[in-house]
């Protein structure tokens, strides 16, 4: 009991329902292990009662929490204080305010910021801690709009060094905002990767996500490079013709996407570029980036360097260099002063050339702009969880517990960020996160939302199965990303397929969050299902929080992005299993267009997902049975996709979406996504790659080397690489943005 009870202090569930009506006890081996990597010692019962008594002595007796949160209408808790305190507020701006006797109100009436909350007891007894005060509610998205969906490196142009970049993506932007009247791009992550080679090529396992990476520069567009002369310029010229090579191999000759490769010339070429003196103007503006970024740039550009030198695994360096603040470290980076600021200047040159991005978008008219993606988690050798240590809970990783549809349950071998640290440090890593991430965002994407309130937290060394859900401060979190979010005035999508436990999709509605909604997964499981599309504007959505617990397909679903085709999945998931889910006969039925929420980025599919192509033509089913990824007997598989197309085709005629008949695939794209104009979605989204026929998904879970995930360029229907010039000229995606520029007036 005693152990139980120091559990549940410290946010550690020791229980768990993969399935509705079962409950499975958390392991008490398990729990042991999380409070370890919380710092609590519970290995014997002598050391739980120590550690109790210590609870008591510390936190159960503390006169503040670690971050005290206020919102309008919405007064934090602070009855525990002892009579005679008096309150005084250092406010963000520099000033001061002495509130006398505790009122909470009072607090929830201060500028919104981050501030610093004092108590003063009639004893002597004082306390300072972080003061959040957020607005309700992250701003709206500006009237509906739709958009496209795109993984940036799978873009490329004419000018790309052999993978899509921010010119690309500014070119995107400025096109398809004029001429067919987009207000939004959404992103995969541009997250910093650790290097290689080899160097992951998912963009959901980065080194940080505080700094984009410069892989993703356009070289030309740097205004140093007007300036390179002699052998400098020659040697420029050498790389992009290395670089047209590149391009060439991927466009014309069916190579993947070689990421290394294309890093090899950009680097060279960057330093080039760095030996060429800024001018007043350009020096000016990067010492101001500089100043703003602060030690969270130099220590991101401190592990850059000391990469280069002793590999990308901190935790094999040697053991001076492991810790950021250590004289050995400190030592060091005195001597890679040089290394530290090339790095630095290329984070200023990427930073730069987004808000180009930005900038070209909102210039073609786009209401929104760009969406930038935020990654569940890092990967633990990188350079964020070195230079936040105390922030990430050692010997742990993220994953989801077994559910009806996974019985091994998923690891996806990120470290968790510790609920008691981010607190303790009035949630500083998640802010400055949030502000980097929004710098240049119209929009922001959380992946696996629901990650803001709990999460599944797998021990080193054991299986998915033998881990914990671990609780964090929902109120808090949601709380920081409001005000971020107002600051920035950017909206938020949280990503919430799959399990959701109860009164989250709620509780992200009441702050304004949309949802993710993937139209093959909207049907109504259980007859509940269809009372979260309405549960707008905080209204209790508790019966489709119930059913979604497991839910149909979909459900269970690692955070659609993390799954990068590692082993059996990261997740070790298997969507084909949920995909498959509703053969014939199910009792799941379609839900109608106005049985959608409206607070969601609507969607027929995603990276994670089949193509709408591959679903019409089987292409799908074909490809998991080719890998021999397939949940059955490929007759079975086969049959149940026939079923679930036949039935969306006969939804599609009954409502008069598909005038030009069955068998027609081109027809058939449109068809699904008029179907989405008829909801009431905030945000209609279109897979980049369904505009052109693509037949082949840019991940595929639970593949690693059997399948090139994150390494295609966008294709038509035959497998030809698409320039982006040959999109927009497309026939067929012009014929099917129609469709949404018409049906979004």
């Amino acid at each position: 009991m005693g152990r139980a009870r120091l559990a549940r202090l410290h946010g550690i569930a020791t229980s768990y329902a993969p399935s509705p009506g079962k409950s499975v006890q958390t392991a008490d081996d398990t729990v042991v292990a999380v409070l370890a990597a919380l710092g609590v010692d519970a290995s014997t019962p002598y050391a739980v009662r120590t550690a109790l008594a210590a609870y008591e002595d510390g936190a159960g007796r503390a006169l503040l929490p670690r971050t005290v949160v206020a919102r309008p209408g919405r007064p934090p808790d602070l009855t525990g204080l002892p009579e005679g305190t008096v309150l005084r507020v250092e406010t963000e701006g520099g000033g001061t305010a002495d509130l006398g006797a505790p009122d909470p109100a009072a607090l929830a009436r201060l500028p919104l910021g981050i501030h610093v909350l004092e108590a003063r007891t009639p004893g002597g007894r004082t306390a300072r801690t972080a003061l959040i005060v957020a607005p309700d509610r992250v701003p709206a998205p500006p009237g509906r709009s739709h958009g496209f969906l795109v993984q940036l490196y799978s873009l490329l142009s004419r000018r790309s060094w052999g993978m899509g970049d921010l010119g690309d993506l500014a070119d995107l932007a400025a096109w398809s905002g004029r001429a067919l009247g987009t207000g939004f791009v959404q992103l995969n992550p541009l997250h910093a990767a650790v290097p290689g080679p080899p160097t992951d090529p998912s963009p959901y396992r980065p080194s940080s996500r505080r700094f984009p990476d410069p892989v993703h520069l356009r070289i030309e567009h740097i205004p140093e490079y007007a300036d390179l002369a002699g052998t400098a310029r020659l040697r420029a010229d050498e790389l992009a013709a290395r670089a047209h090579v590149l391009r060439s191999e991927v466009l014309e000759r069916g190579a993947l996407i070689d990421r290394d490769a294309v890093w090899a010339l950009k680097r060279e070429a960057l330093e080039l570029l760095w030996a060429v003196p800024l001018s007043p103007g350009r020096r000016a503006a990067y010492c101001d980036f500089l100043a703003e970024q602060g030690q969270a740039l130099e220590d991101h550009a401190t592990w850059c360097a000391i990469a280069e030198r002793h590999g990308p695994d901190w935790r094999g360096w040697p053991d001076g260099l492991r810790d950021p603040r250590s004289p050995g470290t400190a030592r060091l980076r005195h001597r890679l002063l040089d290394r530290i600021d090339f790095h630095c200047r290329l984070a200023w040159l990427t930073d730069q050339q987004l808000a180009a991005a930005q900038r070209a978008a909102r210039d073609a008219g786009m209401a929104i702009g760009l969406v930038h993606d935020l990654a569940v988690g890092v990967h633990p050798s990188g350079a964020d969880t070195w230079a936040q240590q105390d922030a990430f809970a050692a010997g742990m990783s993220i994953g989801a517990p077994p559910d009806a549809f996974n019985a091994r349950g998923q690891d996806w071998g990120l470290p968790p960020w510790r609920p008691d640290a981010l607190a303790a440090a009035g949630y500083a890593p998640y802010r400055e996160l949030l502000r980097g991430l929004l710098r240049h965002a119209g929009a922001l994407r959380i992946d696996h939302v629901m990650g803001l309130f709990r999460l599944w937290w797998v021990p080193e060394g054991r299986p998915p199965t033998e881990g914990a859900y671990v609780r964090y401060d929902g109120e808090a979190m949601l709380s920081v990303l409001a005000l971020e979010a107002q600051r920035a005035g950017a909206a938020v999508i949280g990503e919430d397929l799959g399990t959701v436990e109860p009164g989250v999709r709620g509780a992200l509605a009441a702050r304004g969050v949309l949802g993710t909604s993937v139209l093959w997964f909207e049907r109504d499981y259980g007859g509940e299902r269809d009372a979260a599309p309405r549960a707008e504007e905080g209204e209790a959505a508790d019966g489709r929080e119930a059913a979604d617990v497991v839910g149909g397909p979909g459900a269970g679903l690692a955070p659609e992005a993390v799954p990068d085709g590692s082993g059996p999945g990261p997740a070790g998931e298997d969507v084909a299993a949920r995909e498959a889910a509703p053969g014939p006969g199910a009792a799941a039925r379609i839900l109608a267009p106005g049985e959608w929420r409206s607070g969601c980025l609507a969607t027929v599919t995603t990276h994670d997902l089949p193509t709408t192509a591959a679903r019409l033509t089987g292409a799908d089913v074909a490809l998991r049975e080719r890998l021999g990824l397939l949940a059955g007997p490929p007759e079975r598989e086969r049959s149940r996709a026939t079923y679930e197309l036949a039935e969306w085709m006969g939804e599609l005629v009954r409502r008069g979406l598909l005038p030009e008949g069955q068998g027609d695939e081109e027809a058939a794209v449109k068809a699904v996504h008029r179907f989405l104009l008829r909801t009431p979605a905030r945000m209609v989204g279109v897979w980049l790659p369904d505009a052109v026929g693509d037949r082949r998904p840019q991940n595929l879970p639970g593949t690693w080397d059997e399948y090139p995930n994150w390494r295609l360029p966008i294709a038509g229907p035959d497998g030809r690489p698409h320039t982006l010039e040959e999109l927009a000229a497309s026939p067929r995606l012009h014929a099917l943005m129609r469709e949404l520029s018409d049906g979004s007036r």
